[in-house]
């Protein structure tokens, strides 16, 4: 049994850079007015990451800190994130449920640089303050909670 043991370790030690990679993986955006109405009767915000595919810090955002927020079922209400990109035609239904793509919709939004981590309500009503760029990576799950705390009880107000 322990040279199975032994066996299955390291199998799972092999297999860790492919499980690191799927990590930073989110829901891409779809429908943004069905996603925000789920994350508010939560009483949560919809977190949208712009980003783009050749952007380093977006990854590392999304693996340090996002993706993990996702998969937390310890918080009761996992929060609902999604990620638009900045550089894809991916197709994309508005707060307005209007047809539009990611890219039409960034450069709606005035996104510019990336990452930007966003707070939006029902109708896409900004709940906090977006955060742009990396930050101080020490910090940056501070700047996160702020921002969901502020979105939150934003979202509580008409």
């Amino acid at each position: 049994m322990r040279r199975w043991a032994g066996q299955i370790g390291a199998l799972i030690l092999a297999c860790a850079p492919w499980v690191a990679l799927d990590a930073s993986e989110l829901s891409r955006a779809a429908d943004l007015r069905a996603e925000a109405g789920a994350a508010a009767r939560t009483g949560q915000p919809l977190i949208v990451i712009y980003s783009r595919d050749d952007c380093k810090f977006c990854q590392t955002i999304k693996r340090e800190h996002l993706a993990p927020m996702a998969a937390d079922t310890r918080r009761g209400k996992r929060p609902v994130i999604r990620e638009i990109s900045q550089d894809r035609e991916t197709p994309l239904i508005d707060f307005n449920g209007q047809a539009t793509t990611h890219a039409a919709f960034a450069a709606r939004e005035k996104i510019k640089l990336v990452p930007v981590v966003a707070f939006y309500g029902p109708n896409g009503r900004k709940l906090a303050e977006p955060i742009v760029g990396a930050r101080l990576p020490d910090f940056y799950q501070s700047y996160l909670d702020d921002a969901i705390d502020q979105a939150s009880r934003q979202l509580k107000t008409p």
